[in-house]
């Protein structure tokens, strides 16, 4: 697949739901990380990200008097374990921390879960862990979908990128665009540019998504060799 231009990919989709951009800095030196979601129903939409305690970030309602099912939105996309950070689109996060933790791959710990149970969409379940050790950085992504919109089966596809170039990075998120039933990401992660620091970074991406849907922005530039990380939190409701 050629590399694409992430802002192009943004706003030319007005609902991509839920999205994980992972990659490498344009200077090298930085791991780069965004997850994003949106939001069509008033719950949906009546969400902020807070950064947590354990290094990670929750979503939390931005008015609970608003608050409806919480099940799917309230989460944490964000955890960090020892050299693996974790981002995922729902609790399949804590599946990931747990199983790492326990000894289980990336691949393996997700093999308990499946799409998420919201028909009549049945949105993927969305993931990536990067991996920063001895100056070296690799990550996985992971998209688990019911097989064409059939809940009976679930198609499990892991995606492993163990040399990141500099400029470069990974898209996935939960639908190809808007819609009723709500349409399925398909294929393999998109290949797109990743330029600038943190706050152009930033603000290339809070910037190109479409501005009724945008909810929540999280970005992370983890320094590949001492770990260290600078992030931003972008939120709609303030």
């Amino acid at each position: 697949m050629e590399l694409r231009s992430l802002a192009n990919e943004l706003n030319t989709n007005t609902y991509p739901g839920r999205g994980i951009v992972v990659g490498r800095s344009q200077d090298g030196k930085y791991a780069v990380t965004a997850y994003f979601i949106m939001g069509r129903s008033v719950n949906s939409r009546n969400r902020i990200f807070k950064e947590a305690e354990d290094e990670g970030i929750r979503t939390e309602a931005f008015d609970p008097s608003k608050l409806e099912d919480p099940s799917l939105i309230i989460y944490a996309p964000v955890r960090v374990l020892g050299n693996d950070t974790i981002v995922t689109n729902g609790d399949q996060t804590d599946t990931v921390f747990d199983g790492l933790k326990n000894g289980l791959t990336f691949e393996q710990s997700l093999r308990s879960r499946e799409f998420e149970p919201d028909e009549p969409n049945y949105t993927p379940r969305i993931s990536a862990d990067m991996h920063i050790e001895n100056g070296e950085f690799s990550y996985q992504m992971s998209i688990l979908k019911s097989d064409r919109m059939d809940p009976s089966c679930t198609d499990r596809y892991t995606f492993s990128y163990d040399k990141p170039k500099a400029g470069e990075g990974r898209f996935i998120h939960t639908y190809i665009g808007d819609g009723n039933p709500l349409p399925s990401f398909e294929g393999e992660p998109t290949p797109v540019d990743i330029t600038g620091d943190i706050d152009s970074f930033t603000d290339l991406v809070w910037t190109n998504l479409n501005a009724d849907n945008k909810v929540s922005l999280f970005v992370r530039y983890i320094d590949i060799a001492t770990g260290r990380y600078e992030t931003r939190i972008v939120n709609k409701n303030k």
